[in-house]
């Protein structure tokens, strides 16, 4: 007989863990909370490494619809001083496939694919080991029971409590982002400073960084250590201003990048321990931010995605959920590392260390 399954959370690793699955014939329950697929802007760009989040595309038969939906020239990068002069031009490669980009929203339809959703569906809490297998309460007040619930739910998972005591923690680095549109027509000048991918300016522990999405849609992050409760105003001209304060100094091109924002969001930057685990119990795991919250350099989605796809090949086959879980910590301890690292030094005292990060992983 079949186990009854159910994954909460529609990103990145729960849909590809059920991607997998009804790859292969089997049946999942995706619980979303999110009251429908739009109902939220989904972020912006994402790089997909070859050996993790490619792989995962293709244990899901993927891999060459997202070759059509990605952008390899995203996998330019730039950096600039604060003063803006170019330290480094990296263009992409012709041909390179190491790491193209795709927009959040983009990717999540491509996993979406013929997938049952049931949207606005908002977990509560799990309970293992009760009578018929796994209990999931619904905001709703229903109550359902399944042989396997996986918790896919991001930083403040509500399956995570099953497992763990573990809760997110402050890094000290607070992110605001706002975006630019149809950048190439409206802001000719920002869209050649910025080139096909990615432009980063680093100063003592801020840092400005704008990416480029598909469709001259451009996202701007103005990064900063500060304390937890020092939150920016929330009118957005206040909030402009108070960056623009933030970044005095830095070359006019570099700020005319937070000058035409309109819309600003405020994002603490949190992380779970490094090496996070849990006393496995039989029916219940977790993916993800779920399970390894790190900071955001490019690993945490790469992961999830190859680690929903292993799920769900381990599932279909040996069910092994303890050595599946063994070997996620494992490779979640190494890359949790190595971002908390990479934070630490882009956003430090020193910008010459981070410049020396990306030295480190761009190509010669």
């Amino acid at each position: 007989m079949r186990q009854r399954i159910a994954v909460v959370g529609a990103g990145p690793a729960g849909l590809t863990f059920a991607r997998v699955l009804h790859r292969h014939g089997h049946p999942v329950t995706v619980l979303e909370r999110d009251p429908a697929p739009d109902a939220r802007p989904q972020g912006g760009t994402l790089d997909l490494h070859e050996g993790l989040g490619q792989l995962a595309l293709e244990k899901a038969g993927l891999l060459a619809e997202f070759d059509e939906l990605s952008r390899p020239e995203g996998q330019s990068m730039r950096i600039l001083a604060p003063d803006g002069t170019v330290l480094r031009d990296w263009p992409a490669r012709p041909g390179d496939r190491a790491n193209p980009e795709i927009d959040r929203g983009r990717l999540r339809d491509l996993l979406r694919g013929p997938l049952d959703v049931r949207w606005g569906s908002a977990v509560t809490a799990v309970t293992p080991g009760t009578p018929g297998g796994v209990r999931v309460d619904l905001a709703d007040g229903r109550q359902e029971v399944y042989d396997l619930v996986v918790g896919a739910d991001g930083a403040w998972s509500r399956v995570r409590p099953a497992l763990s005591p573990a809760t997110p923690r402050y890094t000290g680095v607070t992110t605001v982002e706002t975006s630019l549109d149809d950048v190439d027509a409206r802001h000719p000048g920002l869209a050649r400073l910025i080139g096909d991918g990615s432009l980063a300016v680093y100063g003592v522990h801020r840092a400005i960084v704008a990416q480029r999405n598909s469709g001259g849609h451009v996202k701007v992050y103005a990064q900063y250590r500060a304390p937890l409760e020092s939150r920016p105003a929330s009118d957005a001209d206040a909030v402009r201003a108070g960056l623009l304060d933030l970044f005095a100094g830095w070359a006019a091109p570099v700020l005319e990048l937070l000058r035409h924002g309109t819309e600003f969001t405020h994002r603490p930057l949190y992380v779970l321990p490094v090496g996070h685990t849990w006393t496995h119990l039989p029916g219940v795991t977790l993916l993800g931010d779920a399970a390894h919250l790190m900071p955001p350099l490019g690993a945490g989605a790469n992961l999830a995605m190859l680690e929903g796809a292993e799920l769900a090949e381990t599932v279909l086959g040996t069910g092994d959920l303890r050595t599946f879980e063994q070997h996620m910590w494992a490779r979640a301890e190494h890359w949790a590392r190595i971002t908390t690292t990479g934070l630490d030094r882009l956003t430090g005292p020193d910008p010459a260390r981070a410049i020396a990060h990306f030295d480190e992983v761009q190509p010669a």
